[in-house]
């Protein structure tokens, strides 16, 4: 009588999941939340040093291998991207965007496609990864303002009689429409060409909320990213999915900050995906690592997984994606310590966090839907309490086994509701599970 009860006044009085624009179903059937492995462990194979993986929903490398769930494009992977290269002091494939030749990159682009992607293929993901430049002019700063400097020396050449501030409009108007003729005709042609993929840009969108070290952070994207953001409505028009980053810094260990930096770049990513009128927002698949950014010796803690992973799942993301660079695990050290965090720390979460999304997919969103916080900035998670549930290791896969409990439901029903699926109707109601729960991850 009580969940009836319970379910009655969240019907009646806040019907929150009328708010939530629908979403692109998961790629995986009944995964609200997918955990998905892209690191090359080739190394640790050849020293026979095992490592389960069987927490993830696909297990993939970063290597062009073909007939994988995620394919990664490097810049040097897909057609004839336009780059410099400040080491050799070079330009490749006219360095600027507006000196690129696009019919010849997407000729290339296509073969590229083509060969590492079948044509029959089941569904997956393609994350086109370029970071050299960045389509808005204004956000080319640092090691990046290479490309304004080239750019308005490019417009001195072909407009010498032009004032300075007409020059410099002028390399504005120049870099920005061949950056985006780039970014924009490439992905349409791996929409077209792949349509069973979900593509995206990687970093896109950004927060850059990067000020962590400041007095009283309160990761909230500044009105300029978002404004910024806003201006590439023609890149979330033709993305599929979006793949932002939640690298954490070894300088946010273990610290409330990493949740707060986390939370607003996934939100800033779910408020990107509902921008474009269509009939469903497009999948968030984060992007994260397994250790702290820009260093291969220490892995995340738990709390710090919480703060990433379950933040994410927690927010309505798709999924996590594991990312991990050719440096990370090539030697016996690194494979064994890759193992070891594997076994005890990382799988038992994500085990624990997929089978929580899927469960309250069923128990409160009729399986049409996912769970989403109803306050974003509450720090409730979907997770499966350990005194009434066991994560075990069975046939090669994980299972989560248990009963929750009245007071576990009700806090999923106060806490989450639901976003429900392109096609499907849904709506915050309690159907608590009857019997011990199975849930296969």
């Amino acid at each position: 009588m009580f969940l009836q009860y319970l379910s009655y006044i969240i019907m009646s009085f806040t019907p929150l999941a009328a708010i939530l624009p629908p979403t692109e179903p998961p790629l995986i059937p009944n995964h609200p939340f997918v955990a998905v492995w892209n690191a090359p462990t080739k190394r640790c194979q050849r020293l026979d040093i095992p490592l389960d993986t069987e927490a993830f929903q696909a297990v993939t490398t970063p290597a062009l291998v073909p007939g994988q769930f995620l394919t990664i494009f490097y810049e040097s992977r897909l057609g004839l991207y336009p780059k410099i290269d400040p080491a050799r002091r070079t330009r490749r494939a006219g360095g600027v965007p507006q000196n690129g030749n696009l019919t010849a990159h997407l000729l290339k682009a296509r073969y590229q496609i083509a060969n590492y992607i079948a044509e029959d293929e089941s569904p997956g993901l393609a994350v086109i990864d370029w970071e050299s430049w960045r389509p808005l002019w204004a956000q080319n700063w640092g090691s990046k303002r290479i490309y304004q400097k080239l750019s308005i020396a490019n417009a001195l050449q072909t407009s010498p009689f032009l004032s300075l501030k007409k020059i410099s409009q002028l390399a504005v108007d120049q870099f920005q429409r061949a950056g985006r003729n780039f970014m924009e005709r490439t992905i349409e042609l791996g929409v077209k060409e792949r349509p069973s993929r979900h593509w995206g840009f990687y970093l896109f969108p950004n927060c850059y909320n990067y000020d962590w070290d400041r007095p009283n952070y309160t990761g909230r994207c500044s009105t300029k990213a978002r404004k910024q953001n806003q201006e590439l409505m023609w890149l979330w028009e033709h993305s599929t999915a979006l793949f932002p980053s939640i690298y954490l810094h070894l300088g946010l260990k273990n610290s409330p900050v990493a949740a707060l930096y986390v939370r607003y770049r996934v939100l800033e990513a779910l408020r990107v995906a509902a921008l474009p009128k269509r009939l469903a927002t497009v999948p968030t698949y984060v992007y994260s690592r397994p250790m702290y950014r820009s260093q291969n010796q220490v892995f995340e803690t738990p709390a710090d997984l919480v703060s990433t992973v379950g933040e994410s799942a927690a927010l309505g993301a798709a999924g996590v994606v594991m990312w991990g660079g050719s440096k990370d695990y090539n030697d016996k050290a690194s494979c064994e310590s890759l193992s070891d965090y594997l076994t005890s720390t990382l799988n038992p979460y994500l085990a624990n966090v997929t089978a929580a999304a899927m469960l309250c997919s069923q128990a409160l969103c009729q399986g049409r839907g996912r769970c989403v916080r109803r306050s974003y900035s509450s720090s409730v998670y979907l997770h499966l309490d350990a005194t009434r549930f066991s994560i075990l290791r069975a046939d090669r896969k994980y299972v989560a086994v248990g009963l929750p409990s009245d007071e576990n439901l009700e806090a999923w029903a106060q806490n989450f509701t639901c976003q429900c699926y392109a096609g499907r109707e849904c709506e915050p109601k309690l159907t608590p599970p009857i019997g011990i729960q199975v849930i296969k991850v």
